[in-house]
């Protein structure tokens, strides 16, 4: 199935029934009085996050979304049914928002949780509601309201702890594969990611976190090179980013200390919250570099690096179960603790 994370969709509540003028027929009662029922409420659209979705690609192509109207009062003081409300399933994690002015109207972060998108409109009143003591035989009733129409923008961002960054190629999607039971495309062409992927690391037999690997970030993305910062979205919901760091660029006279760098002003030009989220330097492909710790430390050295870093080898598995823990024992002490302070 196609990622899609984006969608802009109408919804548009239903019209409340019109209330009713009518009066009492009966045999033997000659002043019967009114009778005229009230009509029913128009059918109101929700929006329900449901786990079992991962793509809003249904709303890329079904954009109308329509609840039913309220039916109209009777006689004999019958009052109209109320239509159902409408109830759109969205992937957990999906934002909601009015397009036209970028208001936030719900951030479905739970499964299960529901956000009114637009409320149907109240039935009318029927004439029975206007007898009074001066008027015996009213023929007054009320119509239907309208149900409140918008034009809506929704907007996935996928639920993890811990995001991966890196340029193209830096082996984020081995070291997805190394450390969890997800498979993702692994080639030795940049850009083999196209869209996130998840995967669940195990820490221990009651603790565990969830890891997203999003396409490569290259220095011009903010101007469109490469995917653009079309996927760090995703990470905005993580509590730490590992950026994986090629210790073997394929590149002549490539600076990994230079990429690091443009990698971090990149976040820091889309979304500053992002950029201060704490985020460990991971040095991959260890096995392909002789001295690797040494080549590792001088790039520490030369970025000024204060923050913690480590050694691995997501082909062979090097160094990833020692990193797992230290992210597991990092993420079980925000939890209990708070968010703290930007690790770098």
């Amino acid at each position: 199935m196609k990622f899609i994370d984006e969608a802009i969709i109408q919804v548009h509540a239903g019209k409340g029934g019109d209330g009713s003028a009518a009066f009492r027929r009966e045999k033997f009662v000659p002043r019967g009085g009114p009778a005229g029922g009230d009509g029913g409420r128009g059918g109101s659209v929700w929006a329900v996050a449901d786990r079992n979705l991962n793509t809003l690609v249904e709303y890329r192509f079904a954009r109308i979304h329509r609840a039913g109207n309220g039916e109209p009062g009777r006689g004999s003081d019958q009052y109209g049914r109320a239509a159902a409300d409408l109830v759109l399933r969205v992937p957990v994690g999906t934002l909601v928002r009015e397009r036209a002015s970028g208001e936030l109207i719900a951030d479905l972060a739970e499964d299960g949780g529901r956000a009114l998108l637009a409320k149907g409109g109240r039935g009318g009143l029927g004439n029975l509601h206007f007898k009074s003591s001066v008027n015996r035989a009213p023929r007054q009733f009320t119509r239907g309201e309208p149900g409140e129409s918008r034009e809506l923008a929704l907007e996935l961002r996928v639920l993890a702890d811990v995001g991966l960054l890196g340029l193209p190629n830096a082996g984020k999607s081995t070291f997805l594969r190394a450390v969890s039971s997800a498979r993702p495309k692994v080639a030795d062409y940049p850009f083999t990611t196209l869209n996130p992927s998840l995967g669940v690391v195990r820490v221990a037999h009651d603790a565990s976190f969830v890891v997203a690997d999003i396409p490569g970030l290259i220095e011009g993305a903010a101007e469109g090179a490469g995917l653009g910062h079309q996927f760090l979205r995703h990470l905005a919901r993580t509590r730490l980013l590992l950026h994986l760091v090629d210790l073997a660029p394929p590149q002549e006279g490539a600076s990994p200390a230079r990429d690091v760098r443009a990698l971090a002003r990149e976040l820091k030009k889309y979304d500053l919250a992002l950029w201060r989220k704490p985020r460990w330097l991971v040095f991959n492909k260890a096995d392909l570099v002789p001295d690797a710790r040494a080549r590792a430390r001088a790039i520490v050295n030369a970025l000024r690096w204060k923050g913690p870093w480590f050694l691995v080898s997501a082909l062979s598995g090097e160094g990833c179960r020692r990193l797992c823990a230290e992210v597991g024992g990092f993420l079980a002490s925000r939890a209990m603790h708070g968010s703290g302070k930007r690790a770098a």
